[in-house]
């Protein structure tokens, strides 16, 4: 199954995907942090949604 770029959000709420750049754009906004600090903070905790909020600090 291939991803549909047109989407505004991600394709599963409970992972981040940082290689598609329409979830990296959806996630920066609605956490409100940089792509940088997505990136790292994926990179720390994982790509579970509640773990990157959590060490985001957005909980």
């Amino acid at each position: 199954m291939s991803d549909d770029t047109s989407k505004r959000g991600p394709g599963d709420a409970q992972r981040i995907n940082v290689h598609e750049d329409y979830e990296v754009e959806y996630w920066t906004r609605v956490l409100g942090v940089s792509e940088d600090k997505l990136r790292e903070t994926v990179k720390r905790v994982g790509i579970m949604t509640d773990d990157v909020r959590k060490a985001s600090g957005k909980a």
